[in-house]
């Protein structure tokens, strides 16, 4: 089934009667296989009965209010994709087929009003309310859409997969958007031309939904400054934040620096840093996925994969980058060398993670957990110092040639395998006492 439509209602009994042979004859007309969910809330005015003599599958939401309707329709839809619009003839039928023909630029495609080319005719305090709150949605949540509000979407079923919705009203709008952005989905506005409902009153009570949304926005801001966001890396190289900004561009200047000339690149844990979408000849590899969808849109050869297991070739690279990773996760001796494998002699390996040892480090990262808990200082689990870190590598055939920091407390190593590897090879043993990297 190529659409699954989703019309939450209460009492719209009128509406329907003209709305749903439209959706049928416009779905007709693009030959497209669908089905119509009805979504009731409780309707008293013969909404079910009519909807259901028109073809449609009626519903009951699973709890009460706007993102309980939603809720319910997404887990009852079969189609690729999923359409979700008003019943009250406010969101103009035959719009879906702009929206159907721009499917392929995003995973969410928005009909928009306040997109450029985009228009709402409501009266001017609904408008001006609503233009406020979507520009401070916008801006606390970093979020490249203007127009968050709106409920005229299409859905690319896999974006709604697997989404827990915690929202009750409309605000929900707003969680779907962040949470499938911060999934790695895109997002794209087309210009739509909004007027009011054309009979029946309407549900929305704008002033109790700015309400909600401002719980909603605090909540939402908590998921959009944490790793578990797509592109948190990416906002990072662009924060306000000067100290963070300037992190982010020290960090990127040594590491492109080391890597220019090289043919065969592999950023091994690339996230969704700047680092790799300036490389050229690389291959972004990460054990998240979400980060590699959010990668998607710069074009870069991307690939899920475990840095215990890269699924290489032997010496198939002559740079291989490991930058703010080998603290993520738990110390074990196959990670170094499987660096060392794929890596072919005379090859470079660019590694970089925080030195425990400096005053600046231990200073530094309390005070980054107290005001970013979402980030990544709970997620640092074996910390290294420049002793420790030079140890592990020389014992695995490695020889240093530069050693560079980030305001004193990043540590960043350029290394080489020789030119002679078989002669410097490490040991194929496993389960060596961890050296004086320890747990964190």
């Amino acid at each position: 089934m190529d659409l699954s439509i989703i019309l939450p209602v209460l009492n719209e009994r009128a509406n329907l009667a003209e709305l749903l042979p439209r959706i049928d004859a416009l779905m007709r007309r693009m030959h497209l296989g669908f089905e119509v969910l009805v979504i009731d809330g409780g309707s008293r005015d013969g909404t079910q009965e009519l909807a259901r003599e028109r073809g449609a599958r009626v519903i009951p939401e699973r709890r009460p209010g706007y993102a309980g309707a939603l809720e319910t329709g997404f887990a009852a839809a079969a189609g690729d994709y999923v359409l979700t619009l008003d019943a009250d003839l406010s969101h103009e039928p035959d719009f879906v087929a702009k929206l159907w023909r721009a499917r392929e630029q995003a995973d969410i495609i928005i009909a928009s009003r306040y997109t450029r080319g985009g228009m709402a005719y409501a009266p001017l305090t609904r408008r001006l309310l609503s233009r406020a709150l979507n520009f401070y949605m916008r801006r606390l949540l970093s979020m490249p859409v203007r127009d968050m509000s709106s409920g005229f979407r299409l859905y690319r079923r896999s974006a709604l997969e697997g989404l827990k919705l915690e929202a009750r009203n409309f605000e929900v709008l707003e969680e779907i958007l962040v949470k499938a952005y911060a999934r790695g989905y895109r997002v794209h506005e087309v210009p739509f031309t909004y007027f009011p409902r054309e009979s029946g009153r309407s549900h929305a009570r704008l002033t109790r939904f700015g309400w909600d949304l401002t719980r909603a926005g605090f909540r939402l801001w908590a998921l959009r400054n944490s790793i578990n966001s797509a592109d948190y890396d990416d906002r990072a190289f662009y924060s306000l934040i000067p100290v963070q900004r300037y992190w982010q561009r020290r960090r990127h200047r040594i590491t492109t620096a080391w890597a220019r000339g090289a043919a065969r690149i592999l950023d091994a844990g690339c996230g969704s840093s700047m680092i790799i979408q300036s490389l050229n000849n690389a291959i972004g590899m990460d054990i998240n996925a979400d980060k590699l969808r959010f990668l998607r849109r710069a074009g870069i050869p991307l690939l899920r994969a475990s840095a215990f297991a890269l699924p290489f070739r032997d010496g198939v690279f002559d740079c291989v980058i490991s930058s703010q990773v080998i603290e993520h996760i738990p110390y074990d001796e196959l990670l170094f060398r499987e660096l060392w494998r794929v890596l072919e002699p005379g090859g470079r390996l660019i590694i970089g993670t925080p030195d425990y040892a400096t005053l600046g480090w231990r200073m530094i990262e309390p005070v980054y957990g107290f005001l970013m808990p979402g980030g990544y200082r709970d997620e640092h689990i074996t910390h290294y110092t420049r002793r420790s870190l030079t140890e592990v590598l020389e014992r695995h055939g490695f020889v240093h040639e530069e050693t560079a920091y980030v305001a004193g407390s990043e540590l960043i190593m350029r290394c080489r395998k020789p030119l002679d590897a078989a002669a410097a090879a490490p040991a194929a043993t496993s389960g060596e006492p961890r050296p004086a990297a320890r747990a964190g």
